[in-house]
């Protein structure tokens, strides 16, 4: 994907959040604390720019990238406390550009997640989320490689009813991949004994339902 597809990908996902807010019906700007706990699922979009891939595409030789930014969905669940926090697991997959080296390029994470809220009362709520788990990369949902994967970074969550929200996060992703041969004869993730880093920068568009769990 290049810089101006990236660009435009982002252009859209800030769009349909801003389409999402416009058409809420209006809430009170605060809202009463609540003793309430909930079960809370959704999907995203997702925009995944490669920040730094030197380990897995050399930059000493003249073959192509095998690992290019993307764009892909993910699927969470999880618990929201009655505390700030929030715990879950999240399963994301993305299609890449790989410079035609693979037909069909993608990236499947599966993370365990959490969220601390900066909750004031208000339906505009700032957090902060981070996470461990691992990723596999491949031709058409195969696996080249993989290993383990870390995320850190800030979101925001509007409250669009009493039961929805959305938001958007900002995500630093990093990645460690073991080393591998491609069909180019070039190996990949070799820098150290047999792994390679990789840095991605995800922007999420994210949908998300909060089902009450009962009092206990």
């Amino acid at each position: 994907m290049t810089n101006r597809g990236f660009n435009l990908v982002i252009f859209s996902l800030g769009f349909t959040l801003y389409s999402w807010t416009a058409r809420s019906q209006p809430l009170p700007q605060r809202k009463a604390p609540s003793n309430s706990h909930f079960l809370q699922y959704g999907v995203s979009f997702v925009a995944e720019n490669v920040a730094w891939a030197a380990d897995i595409c050399p930059t000493n030789n003249n073959v192509p990238c095998i690992l290019g930014s993307g764009f892909g969905a993910t699927v969470r669940v999880g618990y929201r406390s009655r505390s700030p926090w929030y715990f879950g697991g999240a399963y994301e997959f993305s299609h890449h550009d790989s410079s035609n080296l693979l037909r069909l390029a993608i990236l499947q994470q599966l993370r365990a997640e959490g969220r601390y809220y900066f909750d004031q009362g208000a339906r505009l709520t700032p957090y902060i989320s981070g996470g461990v788990g691992a990723a596999i990369y491949g031709n058409e949902w195969g696996a080249d490689s993989g290993g383990p994967t870390v995320n850190f970074g800030p979101g925001i969550e509007y409250q669009a009813d009493e039961s929805v929200v959305v938001g958007l996060g900002l995500s630093w992703r990093g990645l460690i991949f073991h080393e591998w041969t491609d069909n180019a004869n070039q190996r990949r993730a070799d820098r150290y004994l047999g792994f390679g880093l990789g840095h991605l920068i995800a922007i999420e568009l994210i949908l998300e339902v909060r089902d009450p769990l009962p009092r206990w």
